[in-house]
């Protein structure tokens, strides 16, 4: 077998001057060779005889079944019959004297069976991997939606999907990331919807990628992003196995990572961030709605307080008188400009925010109720914010809870503070310098060669009735299938 530079490198590591186990059997050079590639306290030893001959059995703690291991010792030591024992090896083991694959074997769970005399290891499939059950979504909460998430369990992520998608055109492409840590990942697509050039895109980039290890969905999408210093998203990643069916229905593709309960949902666009998986279990009207009123939040989340800072500093002319004069009798005791105010407010909210995602959830509730309102009424007493502000910032925080996707609700948040930079510079022409970068960059974005503002630019009319707005599914769906069809 040919070894790549990293696999010798790896060998030499482990002081080896051969690839494979002792050519003649010794059972003793054997022992120490896996001793060598695993100095490690937990790797088990079981001695045996087996056919009157003296033989070791490897695993590592915990990663096993003992259950299957103990029927396995119990089989082969108390048989006397000599074919028996074996038929009984042969057919439930596979067999290697590669010490790299030995490596990997032990790592994934299995046996390792080791017999004086015999120049090659058997290979027990004992693997019971520590997981927990199947839970409710914790992030991407809904009321009507399925109540189970994934796990960090590869194979059990893969069934909840085949379990979603009953179809032989559903098709998993797999494959490993890492140097020094074996991490499988597993493309999934509909044959026969999925566009073949986003495949062939998607292969590529992952095929690319040099990693020394990988451990979550999210580093993963990360490293596919196009543009990584951009402020909005480029990936979609999700616990709910209902959401990756529909994005596979819809002819995307789903990334399953190994250890992690998130997979990747690649192409994506804007406008898929203000979507749940409730708008399709609610009437278009109310779907619609929502999808509105999401939309309205992401403005309000933005540019509020920009807004707010714009017309105090710069564009006051503007405000009705009455409103006007209430503003200024609020900020009368308050000595600092309003981007001071905007930044003290939110930077506090941020830190309670923060603060409340850290703590147990017992605790964070009230650290965030009480202490936005004691700290709030606080600041208004000592003139260091005014009313206004308070309500603005309460507002704006308020908004960006309503984004349904966590890192577009967060990117919206670092983006509010240059935002209110311009505003307290320039006003309201600075608002609109805003605005425009924001649409210029929005449009310069793409992934993997889809447009980042579909359906606006260019210009899709048939998403619109799947975008701020949601048709009924019966004409949804129609349109999907003639799409489909063609």
């Amino acid at each position: 077998m040919d070894y790549s530079s990293e696999q010798k490198q790896r060998l030499r590591k482990y002081n080896l001057r051969s690839s494979v186990i002792h050519t003649e059997g010794n059972l003793i050079e054997n022992i120490n060779i896996i001793q060598k590639v695993f100095p490690t306290s937990d790797l088990v030893k079981k001695k045996l005889i087996i056919n009157d001959k003296s033989a070791m059995l490897f695993h590592l703690s915990g990663l096993v079944d003992e259950k299957k291991i103990a029927h396995f010792i119990n089989t082969i030591s108390t048989n006397s019959n000599v074919n028996e024992t074996d038929l009984f090896i042969t057919n439930n083991t596979e067999r290697t004297n590669q010490i790299l694959e030995i490596e990997k074997f032990i790592l994934e769970g299995k046996s390792i069976l080791l017999i004086e005399g015999d120049p090659i290891s058997f290979v027990y499939s004992t693997e019971n991997w520590p997981q927990r059950s199947y839970m409710p979504p914790s992030i991407d909460n809904s009321l009507k939606g399925s109540k189970i998430s994934f796990v960090e369990t590869y194979q059990s992520n893969i069934a909840l999907l085949r379990r979603l998608i009953q179809n032989r055109d559903f098709q998993i492409k797999q494959t490993e990331l890492g140097k020094e840590n074996k991490t499988l990942v597993a493309i999934s697509y509909i044959d026969g919807l999925v566009d073949e050039d986003l495949l062939s895109g998607i292969n590529q980039k992952i095929s690319s990628l040099n990693l020394d290890n990988l451990l979550s969905a999210n580093h993963l999408a990360q490293l596919m992003e196009g543009n990584p210093y951009s402020p909005f998203p480029q990936f979609l990643t999700t616990e709910r196995p209902d959401v990756a069916a529909l994005s596979l229905l819809e002819g995307k593709v789903v990334i399953v990572v190994d250890c992690s309960s998130e997979v990747i949902i690649l192409p994506i666009n804007f406008a898929i961030f203000f979507k749940t998986i409730d708008d399709y279990t609610s009437r278009a009207i109310v779907a619609s709605f929502n999808r509105m009123l999401r939309i309205a939040a992401f403005f309000i989340t933005i540019f509020l307080p920009g807004i707010y800072i714009a017309i105090i500093s710069f564009n006051y002319e503007i405000v009705p008188l009455k409103l006007l004069l209430s503003i200024g009798e609020s900020r009368a005791k308050v000595p600092f400009d309003p981007l001071f105010e905007a930044i003290v407010m939110e930077l506090t909210l941020e830190m309670l925010r923060e603060a409340a995602i850290r703590l147990p959830s017992p605790i964070s509730t009230t650290v965030g109720v009480v202490g936005g309102i004691v700290i709030g009424q606080a600041a208004v007493q000592a003139g260091i914010v005014s009313n206004i502000m308070v309500i603005v910032v309460a507002i704006t925080a308020i908004s960006s809870f309503i984004i349904p996707n966590y890192e577009m609700a967060s990117s919206l948040r670092v983006i509010r503070f240059p935002v209110m930079i311009m505003a307290s510079l320039f006003g309201l022409i600075g608002l609109i310098v805003s605005t425009m970068v924001l649409i210029i960059h929005g449009l310069s974005l793409s992934s993997f060669n889809k447009p980042y503002t579909l359906p606006f630019s260019p210009v899709n009319r048939g998403a619109f009735m799947d975008t701020f707005i949601r048709v009924p599914l019966r004409i949804l769906w129609k349109k999907q299938s003639k799409r489909n069809e063609e």
